[in-house]
Parts: C-alpha cells; structure tokens; sequence
C-alpha cells in the first residue's frame, strides 16, 4: 500500500492497513469480515451504509434508498448543507448495524441524510478542486485569528465538496468569541462557517504520528472513544510517574495506561490489604512495590537500603503475628534468582587465527644475513685491499684490511671470511680460500700455478709498482 509521498503515489491493496502521517491512506478503518458471504435475504439486509470523507478524518451514516450496490472504496455523492457533498464507502452490509448499535444510533431514523447517486467525473472533479483550497484557506484563517488575538488553535478545515460549506475545527483553553471572525471568515471565502471545537487528543488524532512504541497513534488509526486517564493508572502497574515519559504526543496521559489495567487490578486482587507495614524487631518494614508476575512484595526497613521480598503468604502470616502484639524477629525474604544469561558467541577475529611466524621468521634471518655482512670479521679486514706487483687482484666485495694478508705475488681471491691465525700468508702470495686445502708438496710455491676461481692475467703489473706498506714489507720478510 503506497501513499502520496512514500509509494508509489496511489493506495492500493485493501485499503484497511491503517492511516500514516501522509494522510494518504484511510484512518479509522474497520475490516468487513462479511464481505465475501453470500447474503440469502436481500431484504432484510441493512440499507446504511457508512461513509468517511477527508481520509477517515470524519465519519457518518446515509441511508442507501435505491436498490444499488455499493462496494467499499467506492465515491457516492451524499446531501449535504445546501448543496451536496462526495465521500468514500468504508463499511456495507451486517457489520454497519453493529457500528449504529455501538453509537447509539436508530437504523430507521428519519434524520438519516441519503445517498443521491454514485460519484460522477463531474462531482469528482469539482471534490479534488474544494479540497485544493483548504491548506490555502488554513494559512490565512490563522493570520486572521492571529490578527485579531484570539487565545485559539485552528486545526484543522474541512470544506465541503461544492464549496459551499466550509468547518472550522479549533482548540482552545478557555471560551472564544468569535463572532468577528466568522463574518471576516465568510467575506473572504465566500462559505457558510461552521466553527467546532475539538479536544486536544482529537487534534491529535487528525495530525496523526508516531508514537514512543514505534507504531502509528491509536487515536488516528482505531480509538474513537477517549476516556479520562489519571495517574493512579500508572501506580497500579508500578510505573514511575514521570510525566515527560507518561504523556502521548497530544501533551495529555497515554491513553494505553488503561489498556492493561483491568488486567491488574484483576491480580492485585490476592495480594492482602492493609499490609503496607510491617512490624518487625529491626523497626518498621515499608512496602513499596508489588510484583503481579511472581507473587511478590517488595519491602524495607528503616537505615537500610535493602529490598526484602516476600510472599504473599509469608505478609499476612506476619500480618496476623502483629495483630496479637508480635514483631517478628526476621522477615525472611525470598532469594531472588536471576535469569540464566545467554552465553554469547565470542569474538573471533580471522586475522588472529592466521599465523604470522613464518613471516616473522624470514624478516628475522634476512636482518641478521645483513647484520653479518655489515660487521667486522677480523682484525685484519677493515679496509679495501690493495693490489699486488702481478696483476690486479679479484674483487668480490669489499674487504677490511689487516696485516699479513697481502704477499708479493698478487692478492688472493676473497671467497668468503676467512679464518684467523699464523703463518697463513706465505713469500708466494696469500692461500685461496676455496674450502679445505689439497695436501701435497709444493702446492703454494713461487713457481707453481695457484688455484683461482678465474683467468689470471700473466706478466708485469699493468696498474703500476705496487706500493710499500706495513703489508708488504711483512710479506716479504716472512
């Protein structure tokens, strides 16, 4: 079912889903259960049927003098004050003798208005333009009160379909003369004025809302009958009297307060009277609250913030101890249980359940890989390498220099660290560091080729003398 503003734009459906605050839908609906049963006896069925105008705002019932059959939803053109007037079916059949009992209304009554006819395009056309003038004539009627500083409200206008009648419905605290105000009224729109006064709750019933419960407000969708609600409705049912939390949207008390209150003052019926207090060794014990869901009174006792329930049993046994005289020595309050929580799923994050070690792991070896290769791996390697006389020397890398470690017959191949000790730089040149050394006779001599990991360049030194140094001079003197 869609609405002038939150649908599609046309009610559709069966028409009986309440109202809304679009005002779009019908409000005040009653489902016609009958509907679809056969009817035996045309004769005796009943010939009212109920008629709504201005969204169910307003309701009446006309007599239907022709034989024709109406369904609900359908336009009729009904008398109206001088002229005529256009509503909508809303109830037909069995089920309208039910709504002239519960208003007291007689079926044959003579002052019953009739149905003329069905709606025609013309009656339709000149409805939708008398309703186009209400919120216009609305502004303007209260710039006019305003004008003429009238202690009044004017809620709402309901014109009628020939424009020949207009109602005014206003609030108001006290009484108004406005007799002013309707002869400017009836200059300015050209209508018969009828000024009525309504109750601040039927304003609210033709505003309409929604209410502190989440659902639309009853007086604008089902309660037509309002009854006087006090706060003695609310201490029945142990409600806290709170008057921001208690009152509905039209500023009085909730007309739900005496929805359920039948309901308790059935059950406050066994709880025993007159056992407000109780006389006890401890001093005297208040009651200030009775629980109709278990039985239970609640009570306390003088420089003590704690409750004691009791039973129902257990108050009028002492009730009848403190006629004879007796205080009793404990009260014996009732342990008091509470719900068994609901164990509720824990937390699971998906990023804990991955395992993040491996990475860990990796990040770990790769900075301490980088940490070896920058650090010193000997006293004697802490500075490039210098090359010999018989060529230029491998470079695998940058190598600290030491002493010892440079012979005459050219530098040796930097594979890797290389381990410390003496008498490993011979006359000849250093040893390669290729792993462990071949055993064997003259294997580093100065004639014999040298194991290395690439060609060798042969002959003089094409970078120039090699130069002295602290190396050098040790090499050749070992």
């Amino acid at each position: 079912m869609g609405c002038g503003s939150c649908g599609t734009g046309t009610p559709n459906g069966c028409k009986s889903n309440g109202g809304c605050s679009t005002g779009g839908c019908n409000r005040l609906n009653v489902h016609d259960w009958l509907r679809d049963l056969p009817v035996d006896d045309t004769e005796s069925q009943c010939r009212v049927v109920e008629v709504s105008f201005k969204q169910g705002s307003r309701k009446d019932f006309f007599r239907n003098p022709t034989f024709q059959i109406f369904e609900k939803g359908d336009y009729v053109t009904v008398e109206g004050v001088n002229g005529f007037d256009v509503g909508e079916v809303s109830l037909t059949g069995e089920l309208v003798r039910l709504q002239l009992k519960k208003s007291g209304t007689d079926e044959f009554h003579p002052e019953i208005k009739k149905i003329l006819r069905a709606s025609t395009d013309k009656d339709i056309e000149t409805f939708k333009i008398s309703k186009s003038r209400e919120s216009d004539m609305l502004a303007r009627s209260r710039a006019y009160a305003r004008d003429l500083k009238l202690q009044m409200k004017l809620s709402e206008i309901e014109l009628q379909a020939d424009g020949k009648k207009g109602t005014f419905f206003y609030t108001a605290d006290d009484r108004i003369d406005f007799r002013e105000l309707i002869r400017i009224f009836a200059g300015e729109f050209k209508v018969k004025v009828e000024m009525r006064q309504i109750g601040i709750r039927q304003e609210a019933a033709k505003v309409g809302g929604i209410g502190s419960c989440g659902r639309e407000l009853c007086c604008s969708t089902w309660l037509h009958d309002f009854k006087s609600v006090n706060t003695t409705a609310a201490r029945y049912q142990n409600l806290s009297i709170n008057q921001t939390k208690l009152s509905g949207q039209c500023g009085r008390l909730k007309c739900c307060l005496n929805f359920e209150l039948d309901t308790y003052l059935d059950a406050l019926q066994a709880f025993p009277d007159y056992a407000d207090n109780l006389q006890t060794a401890m001093g005297t014990a208040f009651l200030i609250k009775k629980d109709i869901f278990k039985n239970l009174m609640w009570y306390t006792l003088p420089n003590n913030t704690k409750h004691f329930p009791l039973t129902i049993e257990r108050v009028k046994e002492i009730k009848k101890l403190n006629q004879q005289g007796i205080a009793v020595e404990e009260l014996e309050a009732v342990e008091i249980t509470g719900k068994n929580k609901e164990v509720e799923p824990e937390f699971v994050e998906l990023v804990g359940q991955i395992s993040l070690r491996s990475l860990e792991k990796n990040d770990r070896r790769r900075r301490d890989q980088q940490r070896n290769y920058r650090e010193p791996q000997g006293p004697n390697q802490n500075g490039p390498r210098q090359q010999g006389p018989n060529g230029p020397r491998s470079n695998n890398g940058p190598r600290p220099q030491g002493p010892n470690q440079n012979g005459p017959n050219g530098p040796r191949p930097n594979n890797g660290p290389r381990p410390q000790g003496p008498n490993q730089n011979g006359p000849n040149g250093p040893r390669p560091n290729n792993g462990p050394r071949p055993q064997g006779p003259n294997q580093n001599g100065p004639n014999g080729p040298r194991p290395n990991n690439g060609p060798r360049p042969q002959g003089p030194n094409p970078n120039g003398p090699r130069p002295e140094g602290p190396s050098s001079e040790n090499g050749n003197n070992a």
